[in-house]
């Protein structure tokens, strides 16, 4: 008998009259929100203005949205294309199915477009939003947990899943909550980057990188504990496949960079650095015309060029 497990629920969707609200999509919207809401912050810290995030967040999302779709349904093609599949299934987003892969990779198309539009460079705006994009996966993946999929290998650990749809060939009964696995690793990966990106100043790319590998490091385990049907090639999941060719891309950009561009983009936003310079102009013509009058008065009474007695520049 099973003492203790994670339940799961009993629908992925409620409905409000005849609206349905589905947990999947609701955590999507949560991490969304989270990322853009955190990377604003981060983004203002560095330099830039405030709205920027969300503003270039309006191409990024959707491409990344897309781009996840796609890649889910070319890599798991045979669950909407196979006999007796209906193709219609491929355009169901809210049933699940996502690839962070493509989601990230076409992300950074729309990302780009929107900071090409507004001349910000790509690798800076990556970095200030690399902790809250995994945040945003570690909410994310909550949404599987409401469909009941993505799980592990069965198992009678107190946090267990507990499964009980019959759905697409599931069976009931407990199994490592991998969902849960990987939505604690992208909390660390979070850290992880904030941390590192607050010790080493980590800029054009780096921080964001950073989040990739670590990402990558902790997909491989967890997509290799899964029983979910996948590809496989000389032994592993084409997951694992894409965690450990990414992983090594990511960590020789990591030491490239480092060496060709060390350190922090000075500015990131140019408008936002030509509104501080304009204002910093204007306070120091204010300053430099009261020292013009302070030495004009100085010198109608005769104390203006007048040196301090004891006093040698030496102190």
């Amino acid at each position: 008998m099973d003492l203790a497990y994670i339940p799961s629920p009993s629908h992925g969707v409620l409905y409000l009259g005849p609206v349905p609200l589905r947990g999947y999509a609701f955590c999507i919207i949560i991490g969304v929100f989270v990322a853009v809401w955190y990377g604003n912050r981060r983004w203002v810290a560095r330099g830039g203005r405030s709205g920027t995030v969300a503003d270039i967040a309006v191409w990024a999302v959707p491409f990344g949205l897309v781009g996840g779709r796609l890649y889910h349904v070319i890599t798991d093609y045979q669950l909407y294309f196979g006999e007796g599949r209906d193709w219609v299934d491929a355009f169901k987003i809210w049933e699940g199915g996502l690839g962070i892969w493509g989601a990230i990779a076409l992300g950074a198309v729309g990302a780009w477009i929107g900071c090409r539009r507004r001349g910000i460079p790509l690798p800076a705006y990556a970095d200030a939003l690399a902790p809250g994009i995994a945040l945003a996966q570690a909410i994310g993946r909550w949404g599987n947990w409401f469909n009941q999929e993505l799980y592990g290998r069965a198992t009678d650990l107190p946090w267990a899943v507990k499964i009980t749809s019959v759905d697409g060939g599931r069976v009931p009964g407990t199994y490592h909550p991998t969902f849960l696995y990987e939505s604690l690793w992208c909390v660390g990966v979070a850290l992880l980057v904030i941390w590192a990106d607050r010790r080493f100043k980590l800029g054009h790319g780096r921080a964001f990188v950073l989040y990739v590998a670590a990402y990558c490091a902790g997909r491989a385990w967890i997509e290799y504990m899964r029983v979910d049907e996948a590809h496989h090639i000389l032994g592993l999941r084409l997951n694992v496949w894409t965690a450990i060719i990414v992983f090594v891309l990511a960590v020789a950009y990591i030491v490239v960079s480092a060496r060709l561009r060390p350190g922090r983009e000075e500015i990131v936003e140019p408008a936002a650095a030509e509104d501080d310079g304009i204002t910093g102009s204007a306070d120091a013509d204010s300053a430099d015309a009261g020292s013009t009058d302070t030495a004009a008065a100085g010198a109608g009474s005769g104390k203006g060029l007048r040196k301090s007695p004891g006093k040698t520049g030496k102190d």
